[in-house]
């Protein structure tokens, strides 16, 4: 006797499909369904210019979300993904660092009566996040620079001590 409920054969068929189908391919199948009828829905409530431009966002969506699906991924290297990383870990950096700033400007013109004390009693959660965000890019830093002085070096360029003279 089977307890289990028979799942039909076709969704059998669609889960591995789904499984089987590529990271970027799901996401522009899925962004263009939910993109499609929510143009639809909205194209008869807005005036007629921006039905326009609604309808032209979708389609330049639609282009550039086709050429990025034509992507293999497995075919991207290590060391061309190094500058975007290096760019990830500079914004966070500097949108910390922008937003410390902010933050600063922001209780000094706002809130004079408060001295350093104060301010970071009151603002404490703020600042540990901004400051988080900031340690979390120079990590991404950091990894990156041990990494490509690692990759740079092939393993008969690896440095050898020699009892002599040292390392060569």
């Amino acid at each position: 006797m089977d307890w289990e409920p028979d799942i039909p054969t076709t969704k059998k068929a669609y889960t591995q499909a789904i499984r089987q189908s590529k990271p970027l391919v799901r996401w522009r199948n899925t962004e263009a369904l939910l993109r499609r009828n929510t143009v639809a829905l909205l194209a008869p409530i807005v005036p007629l210019s921006v039905e326009y431009r609604l309808r032209r966002t979708s389609k330049l969506a639609e282009e550039s979300l086709s050429e990025l699906a034509e992507i293999d991924l497995d075919t991207i290297s290590d060391t061309e993904l190094q500058p975007a990383r290096i760019l990830i870990g500079l914004s966070f950096v500097g949108f910390a660092a922008l937003s410390i700033a902010f933050l600063l400007l922001y209780l000094s013109t706002l809130h004079p009566e408060l001295n350093s004390v104060a301010q970071i009693q009151h603002y404490w959660y703020q600042y540990i996040w901004f400051v988080c965000l900031g340690v979390a890019g120079l990590f991404l830093l950091g990894r990156e620079a041990m990494r490509s002085h690692c990759l740079s070096m092939t393993s008969p360029q690896k440095l050898r001590w020699d009892d002599q003279s040292g390392w060569k």
